[in-house]
């Protein structure tokens, strides 16, 4: 007996009249497979020979053929599976007598609503064992928020009731016909901000460069002008603790040399513009999170404690290549692809952006030219998942012996799901490790 079977023989939540009455159904009228395929999927089913049926009625819709007892009887012969579905007679009772369904949606619902309840259960359950076998409490708690996560994304994921147009359009105005100038959140600098509108919740932003470009000092600045405007923001930090950040911070906004900072060796000038920035920036809602946080899980947990006490409009993560997904990979490859394609998904789910710094790989540095979106180390998923890719380049850290170069800098918009790509000229401050725009380009490529 097939382990969905099983399972029904426990009790858990199923309606075997519902599966078979969409079954007959689509076997009825091949048409609505369309309107039910949008809902649910084979998996969806509690019983192994509904499942097979659903699937081979799948395989025929993809091949552009008719849908009825006959072909789905062929498909599942030729698959050797016609007996494990009870034969042709349990075939023929599914649509025999059966008149044309005008609440199809609602059985498809119900099919869908136990399957969640299975769904969750089955996650439950292993979490249940993980607590016996008496592993670590933060993974495990790591572990059910991303299970039971998975099981929330299920549930929706192949919902097909659409929003009606009449209701989509409500915002009306505002919504075709933003005034002029109208962004999103604003960036620290007003030609990006003109290029991009600004970052839009939902989004998922990638800042990307080889290591000591700057990605942190871009990220610091945009949490700074964000929070600067009411805005809040989480920085989550897998590499600098809170100390060395705020440090950094405050002594970009007071302009102060941020290694003399470091180093103690302020003069009383420099100590008190760095104290009056910090007394500024005390009621600013800027939230930052060293605890290593190193799984979308635990970000995304620490989200939610987070916004039980205020609202989130911008996440900074600092960075994907510091984490590492929940459970095993095949690879690193696919690691980074689940971990982007997650906090995609955390942008949505939160209405918010998700600024999330990336390394490059060392393709560019080697060549001396500027980065483009096949340099996005380890995974193309990165950008597929983006809405907005950005590179910080600074050629002088290709070509350290060239004065001419030092302090130039450039933000590349090298993709914009909504909008065109371009450059940013800025100039990089060392002493205090902030960027400013800049009239001066760099003329060449490196």
């Amino acid at each position: 007996m097939a382990a969905g079977d099983i399972a029904l023989e426990k009790g858990l939540p199923a309606n075997i009249d519902a599966e078979r009455f969409v079954l007959g159904a689509i076997m009825l009228s091949g048409e609505v497979y369309d309107d039910v395929a949008g809902a649910i999927e084979a998996a969806d089913f509690s019983l192994e020979k509904h499942r097979l049926i659903f699937a081979r009625m799948k395989e025929l819709y993809e091949r552009g053929e008719k849908i009825d007892r006959l072909t789905v009887a062929n498909e599942l012969m030729k698959q050797g599976q016609l007996e494990s579905v009870d034969g042709l007679t349990y075939l023929v009772s599914l649509d025999e007598g059966m008149p044309t369904l005008t609440n199809l949606d609602s059985y498809v619902r119900i099919v869908k609503e136990k399957s969640i309840l299975r769904q969750t259960i089955f996650a439950c359950q292993r979490i249940t064992d993980q607590c016996f076998n008496v592993g670590e409490s933060a993974d495990i708690l790591e572990s059910a928020a991303a299970v039971l996560d998975r099981v929330q994304q299920n549930s929706g994921a192949r919902e097909s009731w659409m929003t009606p147009f009449e209701i989509a359009i409500r915002g009306g105005a505002g919504l075709l016909c933003p005034d002029r100038g109208a962004v999103g959140l604003g960036t620290p600098w007003k030609k990006l901000t003109e290029i991009t509108s600004g970052w839009n919740p939902g989004d998922l932003v990638i800042v990307a460069g080889r290591p000591s470009m700057g990605k942190s000092a871009v990220a610091l600045q945009q949490a700074y002008v964000t929070a600067k405007r009411g805005v809040g923001v989480a920085y989550i930090s897998l590499e600098m603790s809170k100390e060395s950040l705020v440090r950094r911070l405050v002594a970009g906004i007071s302009r102060v040399d941020s290694h003399r900072a470091r180093s103690g060796y302020l003069n009383y000038e420099e100590r008190r513009l760095m104290l009056e920035t910090a007394s500024d920036l005390e009621n600013l809602p800027l939230y930052i999170d060293d605890a290593q946080s190193h799984t979308p899980a635990a970000v995304s947990a620490a989200l939610r404690r987070l916004r039980a006490r205020t609202n989130v409009g911008l996440v900074i993560i600092d960075h994907l290549q510091l984490m590492k997904a929940t459970g095993r990979a095949e690879s690193r490859h696919t690691e980074l692809a689940e971990i982007a394609h997650s906090f995609k998904r955390l942008a949505g789910k939160m209405n918010c952006v998700v600024m999330l710094l990336s390394q490059l790989n060392r393709s560019c540095e080697i060549e001396k030219r500027r980065p483009n979106l096949s340099d996005l180390k380890e995974s193309g998923a990165i950008e597929e998942d983006a809405d907005v890719v950005v590179f910080v380049h600074r050629p002088e850290m290709y070509r350290r012996d060239d004065q001419s170069l030092r302090g130039l800098a450039e933000l590349i918009v090298a993709k914009q799901r909504n909008g065109p790509v371009g450059k940013i000229a800025l100039r990089f401050l060392h002493e205090c490790q902030v960027f400013e725009e800049s009239a001066a380009e760099v003329e060449h490529d490196g």
